[in-house]
């Protein structure tokens, strides 16, 4: 009864169209949790057909598959559930929340542990798959359709391909003034913004050395028709006038 009261209290915290208690019902995430249970006490007793039947067959009504291996913490949230994959070594905390399209996966065929170790109050949106034994920090949030290959510190959100920390402890992470505050950073926006600066920054470097070679000829050629005979800048002048000369040669 406690399980089931956890998940319902989970579904109602994760999902705010519900409207009465009894919706909970309703929902995939429900009784892929609860098989999940029943099938991680058998596979802990080495029942492990028993386990991966369990586990099978809740994947077919529901759409989720969790190896009966995971270890799974209160109040998991798996929102329409459909496409979620958990694998035997990962490990999940308190209060997390999956959407559906989720891997949480191994790479390779190594024994061990090969799945990712989820942390307290981590969001996983759409798509996304987190791949490798790496830990997912406390509060984090990874971004739907991210690929996420390396660990991600606590508080942390994660986007992209592969996945890039953007945010970190609510500060962005080389932040672009271009980009929208409220919605998600593009880490591929942020590097074409930078890009960016960097170009104009140049730009306005070149325009200021034609800008002051401009001025050294015009200032040139005014002291060049100067007619005070004992002006001391003569002798620069003439230079500047064989100069000119040859140029004009060569032109």
């Amino acid at each position: 009864m406690g399980c089931l009261t956890d998940q319902i209290r989970a579904i109602k915290r994760g999902d705010p169209s519900i409207k009465r208690t009894l919706e909970a019902f309703l929902y995939p995430s429900l009784y892929a949790n609860l098989a999940h249970k029943v099938s991680h006490r058998l596979y802990k007793m080495r029942c492990f057909f028993l386990a991966r039947l369990i586990s099978q067959t809740f994947r077919l009504l529901t759409g989720i598959e969790i190896h009966p291996g995971a270890k799974i913490g209160k109040g998991l949230f798996i929102d329409h559930g459909m496409g979620v994959v958990i694998g035997e070594t990962c490990e999940i905390g308190d209060n997390v929340t999956i959407f559906h399209g989720v891997t949480l996966g191994g790479t390779g065929k190594d024994e061990g542990k090969r799945h990712p170790t989820i942390g307290n109050n981590v969001m996983i949106s759409t798509g996304a798959k987190v791949l490798g034994p790496f830990k997912v920090g406390d509060n984090a949030r990874i971004a739907a359709g991210a690929v996420v290959l390396q660990e991600v510190p606590a508080d942390a959100t994660v986007v992209g391909i592969p996945g890039k920390i953007v945010k970190h402890k609510g500060k962005r992470i080389d932040p672009c003034d271009t980009l929208d505050q409220v919605k998600l950073p593009d880490p591929v926006q942020m590097e074409i913004c930078k890009l960016k600066r960097m170009v104009d920054e140049l730009t306005d470097k070149v325009d200021r050395l034609e800008g002051h070679t401009s001025q050294v000829v015009e200032g040139q050629e005014a002291l060049c028709s100067c007619q005070d005979e004992k002006c001391i800048m003569k002798e620069r002048c003439s230079s500047f006038e064989i100069y000119k000369e040859k140029d004009q040669e060569g032109g």
